[in-house]
């Protein structure tokens, strides 16, 4: 799938045209009574005359070329710049004739435009910008003049950049990846964006890195796209995604689309530990709705709490508050107050709930809300917001649905068998007796093979199973983790636990499975540090997932202690015919959940 932009593209290099700064051709036409400036990397990479001519022409004082074109009239080389640039031939009182037989050639301009644009981005002579990225390991050539008529932000940075010896004025963008910022410079020059076999959270990053750079027109679209075709992705990852969203802007859509959820599940945002940490734009679009499912006396608490948590040096004690504590909190909360619903409140919720925390209110709604408790039907001063909208929780009648499959690499067999394992029985569970919901966190041909996408999506999930399907041998290997996965360790971190277990399955190339304990508790799984996860996935010691290339499927990285040796856990879990190192075709990781527990995202994942 590729996005195409070409009106836009073509509009930036209208402006181009337009501009009077940094040009280095003078072409005069029309024996010399008027002339037109352009930019030779243009001409050329759009015109093979115009790069002979470019070629055989020295530069002026002033470093300008200029090209006479004497019988040519000033009408029609307006028409050929606005062509070379735009792509566009106006056609505005033409013969009938001429209009017919240019339209022919009409749905050739816009392709050849971005073909040629794009010869220029390979061109390595004549650039004068070289942007810096991943961590400047890498880096790419551009020509300000193309950046600065393309985006407003590449315009600002380059005016405040000053050029080195050569000329060359140099961009840092350290935290954005190589592949993504490729893909930019594809849109800016050619107009084009090529999606074809992206992963979803690849996706969603270049959307964030469009919006930074101010192309409105790709991150709208982009975001378009994740909502109306990666919808469970966008489930799956809510978390990540509705914490990010909102320090921006311009994802008016994708904040819609989460608090659509969130008002059905208020749980998600504000049972959460990082709940006080929401931005105060969220908290407000969630109390502005009306079909917000919640009580309002437990909105005013929620609210209370994420204001005291914003709001430096409060005493602990409320009794212990100055009127100067309650003007700094209602300082916190003036975004959020306005959108209570005061008067849906009982006399006793008032009480015990609002009364405490008065002197943040203004006294005239105050006064309206004992007014109302009251004398209902008088008329009140203070604006009264209509009650929420409690949903029917009354559930339909239940219709049995085809039976989705556990995993795209184990069957409910295998299921039982860890939860065997995990439970350390010496009979096996049965299909009819597993105490465990294998929940799918993550999914390699789903969600991405990126080493830093399993540090992302498992972060903080306790009691995970990774699950591999190997490369050229079809054999299932996998390790339990009893512990919580942590991304935010900047140094490497092991951690001990008698119960993690590195396993091999039986299947068509297996006679039986095998189980191996851990032996050396202390070094059962690793916590990769910051720096190393954009190359080690899930660590289980003699067994671990490595890519150099930054996904699992393409390099022979992932290792398995094999050869009848193991260091930490208590024997090998693969064949000594085997090598230690190889690839995948998939791999899995399941949240492993008690039956027993109430699991609120069954629901939420798959609601319409």
């Amino acid at each position: 799938m590729a996005l195409k932009f070409f009106d836009k593209l073509s509009q930036n290099l209208i402006e181009l045209l337009n501009d009077k700064e940094e040009y280095n051709v003078i072409i005069e036409v029309e024996n010399k009574e008027k002339s037109f400036t352009a930019h030779s990397n243009v001409l050329k990479f759009r015109s093979s005359y115009f790069q002979r001519e470019l070629e055989n022409i020295q530069p002026n004082e002033n470093n300008i070329k200029i090209i006479i074109k004497s019988s040519i009239s000033a009408q029609i080389f307006n028409v050929i710049l606005q062509y070379i640039y735009g792509g566009i031939v106006d056609l505005e009182n033409c013969e009938t004739r001429f209009i017919y037989d240019l339209i022919k050639m009409a749905l050739k301009f816009f392709d050849k435009l971005s073909q040629n644009l794009i010869e220029l981005l390979n061109d390595k002579e004549e650039y004068n910008v070289i942007i810096e990225v991943e961590n400047k390991e890498k880096s790419f050539t551009a020509h300000s003049n193309v950046l600065k008529f393309r985006s407003s932000y590449f315009q600002r940075e380059l005016e405040n950049i000053q050029p080195n010896e050569n000329n060359i004025k140099i961009i840092i963008k350290s935290s954005i990846s190589a592949q993504i910022f490729n893909v930019i410079l594809q849109y800016i020059y050619g107009g084009i964006v090529d999606l074809e076999n992206c992963e979803t959270r690849f996706i969603y990053d270049l959307m964030l890195v469009a919006d930074e750079f101010e192309f409105e027109e790709l991150s709208n679209k982009l975001e378009t796209l994740l909502i109306e075709t990666k919808g469970s992705w966008l489930r799956t990852h809510f978390s990540l995604i509705y914490h990010f969203i909102f320090s921006r802007t311009n994802f008016k859509k994708l904040e819609n689309f989460c608090n659509d959820i969130v008002v059905k599940y208020p749980n998600l945002i504000f049972d959460t530990d990082d709940f006080t940490s929401l931005e105060e734009s969220a908290l407000v679009s969630l109390l502005k709705r009306n079909d917000l499912q919640m009580e309002e006396v437990k909105i005013w608490d929620y609210v209370i709490k994420w204001g005291i948590a914003r709001t430096s040096a409060l005493p602990t004690n409320l009794d212990d508050w100055t009127k100067e504590n309650f003007l700094t909190l209602k300082t916190t909360l003036q975004q959020c107050l306005p959108h209570i619903r005061y008067f849906h409140l009982s006399s006793i919720e008032v009480v015990d709930k609002i009364k405490p925390f008065k002197k943040i209110m203004d006294k005239q709604l105050w006064d309206d809300i004992n007014q109302h408790l009251l004398i209902p039907d008088r008329p009140v001063i203070s604006t009264i917001l209509p009650s929420r909208t409690i949903l029917n929780r009354e559930l339909p009648p239940r219709i049995e649905e085809p039976r989705k499959s556990l995993s795209d690499i184990i069957s409910e067999e295998h299921a039982a068998e860890i939860s065997t394992w995990i439970d350390r029985r010496e009979t096996a569970y049965n299909l009819a007796n597993i105490p465990y919901e294998f929940e799918l966190i993550l999914r390699g041909t789903r969600d991405g093979f990126a080493p830093q996408t399993f540090w992302d999506i498992c972060h903080g999930h306790v009691g995970t199973v990774v699950l591999v399907k190997v490369k050229g041998t079809d054999e299932i290997i996998g390790g339990y983790n009893p512990l919580p996965w942590d991304n935010r360790n900047t140094k490497g971190k092991r951690m001990k636990t008698k119960d993690s277990f590195i396993f091999s399955l039986k299947d068509g190339n297996m006679e039986n499975s095998i189980l191996s304990r851990i032996q050396r508790t202390k070094y059962a799984i690793a916590n990769v540090s910051k720096e190393y996860q954009k190359e080690f996935g899930p660590y289980f010691g003699d067994f671990y997932m490595h890519s150099r290339k930054s996904n699992f499927g393409l390099d022979a990285g992932c290792g398995c202690f094999c050869r009848n040796k193991s260091i930490y856990y208590e024997k090998p879990i693969r064949a000594s015919t085997f090598p230690e190192y190889f690839s995948i075709i998939d791999y899995e990781v399941f949240k492993i959940v008690k039956k027993t527990t109430l699991n609120f995202f069954d629901k939420f994942l798959n609601d319409k």
